[in-house]
């Protein structure tokens, strides 16, 4: 499978052939949406909650006695239906955690550029090289190659100006191959790779595959 390699101008340098196995694989929205949910779970810290009756501080002493008040039998200020009483069921910290086995991850990722370049939404460029390290510049190229409002960019950091370039371009997503994912792919608008930047990731793919 072959695409059309840009520069930062936009201008055609030549072709490359991306691998089939990582950009001709027919998506399984079922098989994407469970590695997203997992995904997206590992995201969550966990951390949230609440003091049960056990914890809040306050008295222990029985409000009131048990008979003759008139009022409802009550044992302690830090029930639940006081004011400044315990919460019952609240959330406690736990992990949301869900592990996937390491071929669904490389599946679903496969997956994703897939369908990205089914869409139409992968620039390969021959280089991604600054002369100086201008916000401006990156921005332009992102323009050029209408990258959208969340345009993925992967170069391994090769360049250090690029690097520093991109910092403060909103929406934008700048990440080594070795990080990517499934989701990340498929959040973006657009996905940029270098031509040295989809070797690597070919590279790892098949021996990771072994």
């Amino acid at each position: 499978m072959e695409t059309k390699v840009l520069d930062i101008k936009g201008k055609e340098k030549g072709t490359i052939t991306l691998p089939d196995s990582l950009f001709g694989v027919k998506a399984n929205p079922t098989f994407l949406h469970e590695v997203v949910t997992a995904f997206l779970a590992n995201q969550r810290s966990g951390t949230a909650d609440v003091k049960t009756r056990a914890e809040v501080s306050g008295t222990g002493k029985k409000p009131w006695k048990q008979k003759g008040t008139g009022r409802a039998r009550q044992g302690s200020l830090r029930a639940v239906q006081f004011r400044h009483g315990g919460v019952a069921w609240g959330p406690t910290p736990h992990s949301y955690r869900q592990d996937l086995p390491a071929t669904k991850r490389r599946t679903a990722l496969a997956m994703a550029l897939s369908t990205k370049l089914e869409e139409g939404n992968i620039v390969v460029l021959d280089s991604l090289k600054f002369k100086e390290a201008k916000t401006k510049a990156f921005a332009e190229m992102l323009e050029t190659l209408s990258a959208g409002r969340k345009p993925l960019v992967l170069d391994n950091f090769a360049d250090a100006n690029a690097a520093l370039a991109c910092r403060n371009v909103a929406g934008l997503t700048h990440m080594q191959t070795q990080d990517i994912n499934a989701y990340v792919v498929l959040n973006s608008s657009k996905v940029i790779f270098t031509k040295d930047a989809v070797t690597k990731l070919s590279e790892t793919f098949a021996k990771e595959a072994k």
